[in-house]
C-alpha cells in the first residue's frame, strides 16, 4: 500500500475532504436552526439544546459533491431537522470503532455511517427504525470471482470493527475454508475501494450502496458479487439515550411516509 505518494493518498484525501466539509458543516446547521419549526416532541436533547451526531464520511451518509454536500442519510437527517425544528450540530469521522467508543461514552448522541443491524451491535446499542435496506458486496478487479465460495484462500480487506469484517468471518466457516482477512484500521470502506482500483489490494467488502455510487467514478471494478443478504441500516444510539431515540424513531417513521422520503430512495437507491 506504499504506492500512493505525495498529497493524492486517499488517507491524506480524507484528511482534506473532512477539513472543507467541516466549514461546510456549520453554514448547514445555521440555515436548519432558521428553517424548521417545532412539532411538539420532546425529547432529551444533547449538550446546549444540540444533538450531536457523528456522520461517516461516505457516498451514502455525508460526501462533498463538487461544491455541494450530500448524502441519503445527512439529507434524510437535514430534512427531518428543517421539519420538525431539531437543531443539528454534525461531527464528519472516518473511524467507525471509535465513534462507536465515543458514542458510548455519550460524546455523540448518535452516530450515523455504513453500519448494518447486527446482533453483536445490538447487545452495545440501541438501533433506530430502519431507514434503507442494503446488503454487502465484494468490491474487486477480478471478475473472475463471481460467487462468495470463490474467496476461499483469497485476501480481502475490510474496515477494523465493522459489520463487514464480522461477516466476512462468518462466511469463512460457512464455505469451509480460509479467507485472509485483513482489518484496516487506516482506511474506511471509500478508501478501501479506492485502493482495490489503484491495484494496491485485491479485494474488499464494502456496503453496496457505497459500491455502486463509487463504481461510477471507478468504473475498472467489479462490484456484483453479494456476500450478504439484504440488510436494515439504521442510526445508532447510546442505550441511554432512550427519550431521544424514541423521538427520532417516531420522526423517521413520519418522514418515511413524505414525498421527500421516496424522492431521496429514488435519487440514492439502486431500488430493485
Amino acid at each position: 500500500m506504499n504506492g500512493h505518494k505525495g498529497f493524492l493518498t486517499p488517507r491524506r484525501l480524507l484528511v482534506v475532504a473532512l477539513a472543507i466539509l467541516s466549514v461546510g458543516i456549520i453554514v448547514t446547521v445555521r440555515y436548519i436552526n432558521a428553517s424548521g419549526t417545532h412539532a411538539g416532541y420532546e425529547y432529551e436533547r444533547g449538550r446546549d439544546d444540540t444533538i450531536n451526531v457523528a456522520i461517516a464520511y461516505s457516498p451514502m451518509s455525508l460526501y462533498r459533491y463538487g461544491d455541494t454536500l450530500a448524502g441519503f442519510n445527512y439529507e434524510m437527517l437535514r430534512g427531518m431537522s428543517a421539519m420538525y425544528g431539531d437543531k443539528v450540530k454534525y461531527y464528519p469521522v472516518s473511524s467507525v470503532s471509535e465513534s462507536l467508543d465515543r458514542l458510548s461514552d455519550g460524546v455523540y448522541d448518535v452516530l450515523i455511517a455504513d453500519i448494518p443491524v447486527t446482533a453483536s451491535l445490538r447487545q452495545r446499542f440501541r438501533f433506530s427504525e430502519p431507514v434503507y435496506i442494503d446488503r454487502m458486496v465484494l468490491v474487486s478487479r477480478d471478475t473472475t470471482v463471481t460467487t462468495p465460495l470463490a474467496l476461499a484462500g483469497k485476501q480481502v480487506w475490510v474496515v477494523a470493527g465493522s459489520p463487514a469484517a464480522e461477516r466476512v468471518g462468518n462466511l469463512s466457516r460457512e464455505i469451509g475454508d480460509s479467507i485472509i482477512i485483513h482489518d484496516s484500521h487506516k482506511y474506511s470502506a471509500e478508501q478501501l475501494v479506492m485502493l482495490v482500483s489503484a491495484g494496491d489490494i485485491p479485494m474488499a467488502v464494502v456496503n453496496e450502496e457505497v459500491a455502486h455510487r463509487l463504481h461510477e467514478e471507478y468504473s475498472d471494478l467489479h462490484v456484483d458479487t453479494k456476500v450478504s443478504f439484504s440488510q436494515f441500516q439504521s442510526w445508532i444510539f447510546n442505550k441511554r439515550s432512550t427519550a431521544l431515540a424514541d423521538t427520532l424513531d417516531a420522526q423517521i417513521e413520519r418522514f418515511k411516509l413524505t414525498p421527500q422520503y421516496k424522492e431521496l430512495l429514488d435519487k440514492w437507491l439502486d431500488c430493485e
